[in-house]
């Protein structure tokens, strides 16, 4: 099975996301599951996973990538798997099922929504309470600290480590960025229990792209080191963005109105 589009800078997610659909389908006893992509965009995840099987709802903003994920869903050759609606995560439930799903991602979302606890509380309730996966993948502060450095930018690395939401200065495009731990204590607060933490392109944003063409097989090279260093706390820590995999623990998903 091919692995998503957007190449080895997600290639460890990838591979954390199947084996985990792989584990929750034999769980459930079912061979199809029910996947709800929030923030899913043009499918770079959706359609990999419904090329797998499963059925998915992407929800997004954005009425052009929802565009998009209908036309690279065609021509995948799911587009019956694949449904996209127009939302977010903060009226998740206006467009989508709550409790209906048996595994969630919540890629690249908790960086920008208005309130991220409130965020990751919807996206935990869509999840079914007999059992659920959620997926979370987020920017890293220490990714963008070390990428300022190198760059020459030493002010702004300092100022991302001394701000609140990790940000270098007002040019900064990112909203929020997170620590494993500031993560991890987000996804634990809302009842979910914390399987196993990722750091994602630690070295993929760093290695000029030139040097990777040029070398044979460097890219494949880069991948392993990838995902050699992916489960390391030391590495963790610098890496560019951040993969939490947690599950629900039985009769412990939070209720609509619980707050936590």
């Amino acid at each position: 099975m091919s692995r998503p589009h957007a190449h080895f800078r997600t290639a460890v997610v990838w591979e954390v996301l199947r084996e985990a659909l792989d584990d929750r389908a034999k769980a459930a006893g079912r061979e199809t599951l029910d996947v709800l992509d929030t923030g899913g965009g043009t499918g770079n995840f959706a359609v990999p996973v419904a090329r797998l099987g499963h059925r998915v709802t992407v929800v997004d903003p954005s009425p052009d990538a929802l565009f998009a994920l209908e036309r690279r869903a065609t021509e995948e050759g799911v587009a019956g798997r694949v449904r996209g609606v127009q939302g977010d995560a903060h009226g998740l439930f206006d467009v989508a099922e709550r409790g209906g799903y048996d595994v969630v991602l919540c890629h690249g979302v908790l960086e920008y929504v208005d309130d991220p606890a409130e965020g990751l509380r919807n996206v935990a309730a869509a999840l079914r309470p007999a059992g659920g996966t959620l997926s979370v993948l987020t920017a890293g502060l220490g990714g963008a600290v070390l990428a300022r450095a190198l760059a020459g930018h030493f002010t702004e690395a300092r100022r991302a480590l001394s701000d609140p939401d990790g940000r270098w200065g007002g040019g900064d495009p990112v909203p929020r960025r997170f620590t494993p731990e500031r993560l991890t204590s987000l996804v634990a607060a809302n009842g979910l229990e914390v399987g196993a933490v990722h750091g994602v392109r630690v070295f993929a944003d760093l290695v000029p792209g030139a040097l990777v063409d040029a070398e044979p097989g460097a890219t494949e090279a880069l991948a392993r080191l990838e995902e050699a260093v992916a489960e390391l706390p030391a590495f963790q820590s610098v890496a560019a963005h951040l993969h939490v995999l947690a599950r629900t623990r039985e009769g412990s998903a939070p209720s609509a109105g619980e707050v936590r």
